[in-house]
Order: C-alpha cells, then sequence, then structure tokens
C-alpha cells in the first residue's frame, strides 16, 4: 500500500486525529467569534426554536410541526435581519482575523505615553481618539488616515491633538512603541441606546470596538472625560489610573490567553 493510500483510509489514526484537531479548532474559533459579539443571542433564538421543533417531532404533535417548517423559512430570513449588525461584525472579524498567529498584545510603552498625553489633555479639553490594535488587522482603517510611522511619545500625540491640526479630528494608530497613522476615519456606531450628549468621537470609539477586537481611548472635548470601549462595552469618565488598571486588565488576559508568552512586553 502506497503512502496516499494509506493516508487515505478510513482508520488512518492520522487521519482521525487531524479531524479532530481541524474541526476542535474551527469550534473553539467560532466560539471564539461569538462571545466577542451579540450574536449569543442569536444562538440562544435558534437553539429555542430546534427545541420546540424537537418535542414537536418526539410528541408527534403534527400541527404544530407543520407550522414551525413552514414558518422555519420566514424566520431565518428574519433572523438575519434583525442580527444583521452581528453577523456583519461576525464576517467582519472572520475575513480580519489572523488566525495562525498569537494575540498581539498591547504593550506598556504603549498606553503609558498615550495615557500621560491623555491626562494633560482631558485637562486642556482637547478631544483625541486613540486605538490599540489587537489580533483584528486595522489596515483598511490605517489606510483612511496619514501615515506617521514616529516613535511613540506623549509630547507628539499631544501636538496632533492639542492644536487645530489637519490630523485632531481622526483617530491615532498606535501599535508595537509606534504611532503608525493619525487622522484616521473610523465606523460609527448604529447602537439606538448610546446618550445623545455623546458625540462622533465617543460614536466612532464604540463603532470601532464593535467591529474589530481594538482597544480604544477617547478623550471628550466637551467635559475632558477619559474613556475606554473595548469589545462593544464603554468604560465612561475614568481617572487615569482607573484607565491604566482596565487597560493592564487587558494585557494581563491576553498574556493568559496566550500561554503565558511574553511576545516582548516590557
Amino acid at each position: 500500500m502506497d503512502f496516499y493510500s494509506w493516508l487515505q483510509s478510513a482508520n488512518n489514526p492520522v487521519k482521525i486525529v487531524l479531524d479532530i484537531t481541524i474541526l476542535a479548532f474551527l469550534i473553539y474559533k467560532a466560539y471564539e467569534l461569538l462571545t466577542k459579539t451579540q450574536a449569543v443571542q442569536l444562538i440562544k433564538g435558534a437553539a429555542f426554536l430546534a427545541i420546540f421543533y424537537g418535542v414537536a417531532y418526539l410528541l408527534r404533535l403534527q400541527t404544530l410541526q407543520w407550522i414551525l417548517s413552514a414558518l422555519a423559512p420566514g424566520l431565518f430570513v428574519a433572523i438575519a435581519i434583525i442580527f444583521q449588525p452581528e453577523l456583519r461584525q461576525i464576517f467582519l472579524r472572520l475575513g480580519q482575523q489572523e488566525f495562525f498567529r498569537g494575540n498581539k498584545n498591547v504593550r506598556n510603552i504603549d498606553f503609558d505615553a498615550v495615557l500621560t498625553a491623555a491626562e494633560y489633555l482631558s485637562k486642556a479639553r482637547r478631544g483625541a481618539l486613540v486605538i490599540f490594535p489587537r489580533r483584528v488587522n486595522l489596515k483598511n482603517i490605517i489606510e483612511t488616515g496619514t501615515r506617521i510611522g514616529a516613535e511613540i511619545t506623549s509630547s507628539l500625540i499631544i501636538t496632533v491633538f492639542e492644536y487645530d491640526t489637519p490630523l485632531h479630528d481622526g483617530a491615532m494608530i498606535v501599535q508595537n512603541g509606534k504611532i503608525i497613522a493619525a487622522g484616521c476615519f473610523l465606523p460609527l456606531s448604529k447602537r439606538q441606546d448610546i446618550a445623545k450628549t455623546f458625540g462622533t468621537r465617543h460614536r466612532a470609539a464604540l463603532g470601532m470596538s464593535e467591529e474589530s477586537d481594538a482597544l480604544t481611548l477617547v478623550v471628550s472635548e466637551e467635559t475632558g472625560a477619559i474613556s475606554l470601549t473595548f469589545e462593544g462595552k464603554f468604560y465612561y469618565d475614568l481617572s487615569p489610573d482607573e484607565a491604566e488598571r482596565k487597560m493592564r486588565q487587558i494585557i494581563e488576559e491576553d498574556r493568559g490567553q496566550s500561554g503565558g508568552q511574553n511576545d516582548g512586553l516590557s
């Protein structure tokens, strides 16, 4: 028997292990995507309908079976419409996810300089919006702004946001100790439960957290409040110390998920 025939055989242990490993990897990635979006509600709804259909089938409730069978196509279309933002978010992440790379942890040096600048800008009532990419590729966002590629310093961040420069209204992308780009345009959140007092910066920060796994720091121009958005959640009006603790918590979670690997963190 040649190697190819042996590999194709049904009882080949290598084939069985490979089959199980790939399936487990896909299930894990699907779970990871679902837990980071609001699509868990979609799964709960589908499971609820499946349970009803199963009960109807086991008890031979023909009328209920007929109704559910007739409604099923329409229900799937309705679910797709109702959960369109969540489904879009899943496919966006699926297309941008770097599956075979470890977590890109946010480095201490990145947010230390940003927090120093944010505290100054907060007191000066100057708005700011800084993005810390993690695993989802933000190339499409970076291309909307101006590439900088400079070493990150609080002075440079303040210079961009404090004065009325062409870049101060957009977002700054910070990664691996460098300011990658500034003046970037972000997707705005379409959520209806956002306070009307929040301006475009806050909606853009929340929108970024809904469509990627990036961590976003935003400084309000009106109130000076420092806030964070992450995985669709909004942490509003934090003190610099509270913001730092939250960012360090995210770093520790990243390290735990990557098996404790340092990835060059300081």
